[in-house]
């Protein structure tokens, strides 16, 4: 049993790298990128960039967060309390993330990807881009403690 805990959690741990890297990409490169653009060309940017991101990334977040769930489960169903506990608090931090994107990110998203595609700017472009970008190193953050114990698990289970 502890190599289907393993197959989860490595699974969980190769989509969730997805995310991270772009949010890591996000944080370190793209916030001086976008900062020298003027407005109309970072709200292309950005919007369209979201455009695709929105679209492209879900299947791999999902995938990882319910592989991340399904450690859990088969850890503490397999009587390793310690890889449990690592992947329960792994799956803790992603519905942090996940709150994150919902509640700021996300609603972001949708205006610059909007703004983008009708070829519009919006007045608050500037504001919005830095609200977005004032929880990417926490998301960063938040993605790399959990894969973190993802493979803390790994090694436990």
């Amino acid at each position: 049993m502890s190599i289907v805990i393993a197959v989860a959690a490595v699974i969980a741990v190769l989509n969730l790298a997805v995310i991270f890297g772009t949010d890591v990409v996000a944080a370190v490169v793209l916030r001086p990128v976008y900062a020298e653009l003027d407005d109309r060309s970072m709200v292309q940017v950005v919007g369209r960039g979201h455009y695709y991101g929105d679209r492209r990334l879900p299947v791999v977040g999902i995938l990882g967060t319910v592989l991340t769930a399904a450690s859990v489960v088969l850890a503490a169903l397999w009587g390793t309390p310690l890889a449990a506990t690592a992947a329960a608090i792994a799956l803790v931090l992603l519905l942090v993330w996940l709150a994150m994107f919902a509640r700021i990110s996300a609603p972001i998203n949708k205006v610059l990807t909007a703004a983008a595609l009708a070829g519009e700017v919006p007045a608050d472009a500037r504001s919005l881009q830095a609200r977005w970008e004032s929880i990417i190193v926490l998301r960063s953050v938040l993605l790399g403690l959990a894969i973190l114990l993802l493979c803390a698990t790994l090694a436990l289970a």
